[in-house]
């Protein structure tokens, strides 16, 4: 299982995007950068143009629902005028005087009281008729004006009661008492005891009604009720067409169908999902066909104008759109692609003959040269191809001649090896001679300086550990002391938690032996050298004290600034000497130390180093500042950065 999950693993990573050729990669990255975009920006312009298709569409809709919402509105105010107007005429007031007894009636509908009649008026009620003719004449939109009282009689010229029945028992006129004066519309008539002469149907006609109050004690003096053509209303909504097969439908407050063309998509709108805001949209699938809903209320005539047209039809129109959308994606996507695998080709074909050439190379044909007369990248990079590969063959032949001297400088070594060996076993021979012979003095000093021989050689090494540099220049001091007896005294201070660290080798031998050739030499008298070693701030301080002769003031100053500038950019550019060394030597003092001072500015950086103090006639004391080095790895770093 553990092979097969990790062929799997293998697999996935060498089918990964970056293990792929380039000439994929830069396809692949084209057609992002082109096709994906043009598709991007496809979809976004046919979703922003079916949004705002479909918001002009809503607004265009509303704004003509609004015109047929103001001429329906148009033609119920001049049925309310007409109400107002009947019932200021003084004939009509006093045809509805004398109906208390229809009050008491309406008042008290519990009461058994036998049934009126409803009798037309008599003849000299002329001046009535005529007053409602001429409403009928000028309005053609009405289709008829009756009058009744509380009694149950009535007046109109298009209108009568089809039975004897009272037609203060009908629906219509109940209402009108129910609102109280206020005008009404109640929609188409349903069996109603009122019929006209022209014998319009109640789906022809909408009643609207008024009750007539007397002024004084508000009671009802009778009901005005005109019917208006349906025509008229059909006609003003007719007019507007939503696209092929939309049309707009006019219902009441319950619900009802005021207007409907033939044939409509829809018998009843239900209330519920017309909102509360008077104006809208909602969608609705009806009889297997997606329907959109745009409709608007009217306060004055409380009837909602709703546009209704089929989402197929819009749908059509964006099919256009859609079109022209997808043939610019098609044909960018296919500019693109074609695109990207031409670039691709001139790109990743260089490319391929360059990596066979490396391959040549590789298999150590070294002669072989990329050809190109191309000034771009890929040009570029053949040019450098061609300088890389004879500079190859430039080291190589450096490194066969650098291998022939090495194995030459080998075979001196070691010839030059044999020396320090005869000299260590020699000196081993003395300091054990001496020893039989009972002259220590001389086994000390063979033992010393043997000591001396083998810590300089070091094996090599540039950096040793502080406890062989000091013992290093502890045999240095005792060689020195047994030569000058009782002139030279010395001592060693070294902190135990620093003894393990590692230096530069020989670099306190030199400032010690200018210490007792330039200072206790030359002072009368004995004198002494101390040298302490401890850490200070993260630092090896290293301090050799002597109170020899001292240096004179100016040649401190000229020493302090050659160890300032030793080892830096301007003491390298004289030469392979340390900075200065030519004009020290001329005194004979300071070359051994502006050595040191170089060798460790050039390993380890210009915060460390030398520095010295002196007074004449007092002694001079000299500050070695050395990084803490306390492990072999730290050591390498150290000399490699």
């Amino acid at each position: 299982m553990r092979n097969r999950y990790g062929k799997r693993s293998w697999e996935i990573r060498r089918f990964s995007l970056n293990n792929l050729p380039i000439r994929y990669k830069l396809i692949v990255h084209f057609m992002l950068i082109s096709i994906l975009p043009s598709i991007g920006l496809g979809v976004l312009t046919n979703w922003t143009v079916d949004r705002i298709i479909e918001r002009q569409i809503t607004n265009n809709t509303l704004q003509l629902i609004g015109k047929v919402n103001r001429s329906l509105e148009t033609y119920v105010e001049n049925l309310q005028n007409m109400t107002f107007l009947i019932s200021f005429n003084p004939d009509v007031l006093q045809f509805l005087e004398n109906n208390n007894e229809a009050e008491l009636v309406l008042s008290a509908p519990s009461v058994k009281t036998p049934p009126r009649t409803t009798t037309p008026v008599d003849t000299d009620h002329y001046e009535i008729r005529k007053f409602l003719q001429g409403f009928t004449t000028l309005y053609s939109e009405v289709a008829g004006i009756l009058i009744v009282n509380s009694r149950g009689e009535y007046i109109s010229n298009e209108m009568y009661a089809r039975t004897a029945e009272n037609l203060t028992r009908e629906e219509w006129y109940q209402e009108a008492v129910r609102n109280k004066g206020i005008f009404k519309i109640i929609g188409h008539p349903r069996d109603r005891n009122v019929t006209t002469h022209v014998n319009y149907k109640d789906s022809e006609v909408v009643s609207a009604v008024r009750a007539i109050l007397d002024p004084e004690t508000q009671q009802v003096k009778g009901v005005v009720l005109i019917d208006l053509k349906l025509r008229v209303i059909a006609e003003t909504a007719q007019d507007v067409r939503l696209g092929k097969t939309g049309y707009l439908t006019v219902v009441d407050g319950n619900g009802e169908l005021i207007y409907a063309p033939p044939a409509p998509y829809i018998n009843r709108v239900p209330l519920e999902r017309l909102g509360q805001d008077g104006s809208g949209t909602y969608a609705e699938r009806v009889g297997g066909r997606d329907l959109q809903f745009i409709y608007r209320h009217s306060p004055f005539t409380n009837w909602t104008t709703v546009g209704v047209f089929s989402m197929a039809e819009s749908a059509t129109e964006m099919q256009e759109i859609r079109f022209y959308v997808v043939s610019f994606v098609f044909i960018v996507c296919l500019l693109g692609m074609t695109a990207s695998f031409y670039l691709a080709h001139t790109i990743s074909r260089p490319i391929g003959q360059l990596a066979s050439f490396m391959q040549k190379a590789q298999s150590g044909d070294l002669t072989i040269r990329h050809w190109s007369d191309r000034t771009d990248e890929i040009g570029l990079l053949g040019r450098r191809f061609n300088a890389m590969l004879q500079q190859i063959h430039r080291l190589l032949s450096l490194t066969e001649l650098q291998e022939r001297q090495k194995r030459e400088a080998e075979l001196r070594s070691l010839q030059a090896h044999i020396k320090p060996h005869f000299l260590y076993n020699t000196l081993d021979t003395i300091h054990w001679m001496a020893r039989r012979n009972g002259s220590e003095d001389i086994a000390e000093m063979a033992e010393s300086l043997s000591k001396l021989f083998r810590i300089g050689l070091s094996k090599g090494n540039d950096i040793i550990p502080l406890n062989d540099e000091i013992e290093h220049v502890r045999s240095y001091l005792h060689i020195q002391h047994v030569r000058y007896q009782s002139k030279l005294d010395y001592s060693l201070h070294i902190a135990p938690e620093i003894r393990g660290v590692y230096v530069l080798k020989l670099i306190l031998q030199p400032i010690v032996e200018n210490a007792i050739y330039h200072g206790i030499k030359e002072r009368r008298g004995p004198g002494r050298v101390v040298i302490e070693a401890a850490e200070d701030a993260g630092m090896l301080v290293i301090t050799i004290r002597d109170d020899g002769k001292g240096i004179p003031p100016d040649k401190l100053a000229r020493l302090q600034k050659e160890l300032q500038s030793a080892g830096t950019a301007d003491g390298r550019e004289k030469g392979s000497e340390p900075a200065g060394a030519s004009n020290a030597s001329e005194g004979g003092q300071g070359y051994g130390m502006l050595n040191v001072q170089a060798r460790i500015a050039l390993t380890f950086g210009p915060k460390y180093g030398l520095t010295i103090q002196s007074e004449e006639d007092r002694g001079t004391v000299v500050t070695v500042t050395h990084p803490i080095i306390r492990d072999e790895q730290t050591r390498w770093e150290r000399i490699e950065s």
